[in-house]
């Protein structure tokens, strides 16, 4: 997906955190009528005509004094605007235009990014016709909706959309692949990275949150060649302290749209946390290439079966998507360091699968005599039909009579054939159902 990012922002109680949740089509900000409820930022994945965009929603504090409300105001429009590709400058029909709106559109006047001033709160004709006086706000592109409802913003969407370029830069030739190492702060990510090449490409430190931006390095021995690249890491919202870590966040994301493999580093004192299962879940909507390794194994106590037991432990954690390579190494130690690599490249070459339709049509009709598809509404689902699409993630498309009648539990037992059959661990993979045309 393109690395484009939108920001959300505008003064409190206008909206932002519906609007956020209408474009990623499900509820993750909390929305009252409260002002000031968006304490920590929102960030996630919109999807709108086969592009895709990440979305920040830049809530601020509330404050007594109104001096010190805007200096919070200016400081989340600053960032916001510094990592953004698109500005949703919001503001709300129902109070009409405020000397906060004057305030934040000054600000925003000195940026070349592209800004939509979008009007809120436009459920119905009169309000409609209110919505003219933000033009005086002097921005080109102005779009009335209803977050609520969600009217309009199919407008705004496609307003969006038209912004996003199809392809991004590449930053490695063509056939090279790229691995980002991502993980939680002071789980050894830069120490990965420096005892892999053997210098000190990334500043190395105990303090969390040392490495800010994405480094890229490259990496050609051994007859070996790819690129790393070296993430911020990341932490609960909750636990930033300060407004260049979040963003840091966005340039980890950036960096993960970059790759094709993502190292997921967890650390071994811990197992898998909540947030590195976030960060997993994301990477399988991504569907990016995984690999987990697990550091600071060195300081584990062992017994014969303590590797063992853990991998299954975090499978389990992992469920359902639980096919993926687990790696126990120690940076300290340099244990199993170029063992990950080699993983990752496995990998790597796993996401290159090609199938036939041939091959494929043969398949599946093993799998459909061996487990039929349950009954829908009295008739017996046939898969006539399976290609591979030509996707950058790995796609199927499967024709059948009844697309709509494919249980979720059918789905995943034809997922589980599948990779006992194709080389897939590590990658997430995607079956699509689609209605037969002779039918």
């Amino acid at each position: 997906m393109n690395s484009y990012i939108v920001a959300i922002v505008g003064r409190p109680n206008v909206g932002k955190s519906t609007l956020f949740n209408r474009l990623l089509g499900y509820q993750k900000a909390i929305v009252d009528n409260v002002s000031g409820v968006t304490r920590d930022r929102q960030y996630g994945i919109a999807d709108w005509n086969g592009k895709s965009f990440h979305v920040i929603d830049t809530g601020g504090f509330v404050k007594q004094s109104d001096d010190i409300f805007e200096k919070e105001i200016a400081k989340q429009v600053l960032i916001a605007i510094d990592e953004a590709d698109c500005i949703l400058f919001t503001v709300d029909v129902a109070t009409g235009l405020t000397s906060m709106d004057e305030s934040i559109a000054k600000m925003l006047y000195k940026f070349s990014k592209k800004i939509i001033v979008v009007v809120n709160k436009v459920d119905n004709g009169d309000r409609l016709l209110l919505a003219s006086e933000f033009y005086g706000l002097g921005f080109d592109h102005l779009i009335s909706l209803s977050s609520i409802s969600g009217s309009g913003t199919g407008e705004l969407l496609d307003e969006i959309a038209r912004g996003i370029p199809a392809e991004q830069e590449e930053i490695a030739p063509a056939g090279i692949p790229k691995f980002a190492i991502i993980g939680q702060p002071n789980v050894g990510k830069s120490s990965f990275l420096n005892v892999l090449i053997g210098e000190e490409r990334s500043i190395v430190s105990n303090v969390a949150g040392t490495t800010r931006d994405s480094i890229f390095t490259k990496y050609n021995l051994y007859q070996k060649e790819f690129i790393l690249i070296d993430t911020a890491g990341i932490r609960k919202k909750k636990n930033m302290d300060n407004d260049l870590e979040y963003y840091s966040v966005i340039r980890a994301v950036k960096a993960m749209d970059e790759s094709d493999i993502l190292l997921l580093m967890v650390d071994a004192t811990l197992s898998v946390t909540h947030q590195d299962l976030t960060l997993y879940q994301m990477a399988i909507k991504k569907g990016k290439g995984i690999v987990v390794l697990v550091n600071k194994w060195d300081l584990i106590e062992k017994t014969t079966n303590t590797a063992k037991e853990m991998e299954d432990a975090i499978k389990k954690r992992l469920a359902p998507f639980s096919d993926v390579p687990i790696v126990f190494i120690s940076t300290l130690e340099k244990t199993r360091i170029f063992k990950a690599i080699e993983v990752a490249l496995e990998v790597f070459a796993n996401q290159q699968l090609k199938v036939s339709t041939k091959v494929l049509n043969e398949f599946v009709k093993e799998c459909t005599q061996q487990y039929q598809a349950p009954v829908y509404r009295g008739h017996s689902i046939k898969i006539k039909f399976i290609t591979q699409l030509p996707t950058r993630v790995i796609s199927f498309a499967l024709f059948c009579n009844y697309p709509e009648g494919v249980k979720p539990a059918y789905q995943q037992y034809l997922e589980n054939q599948f990779r006992k059959k194709f080389p897939l661990t590590g990658i997430p993979f995607r079956l699509f159902f689609r209605k037969n045309s002779s039918d």
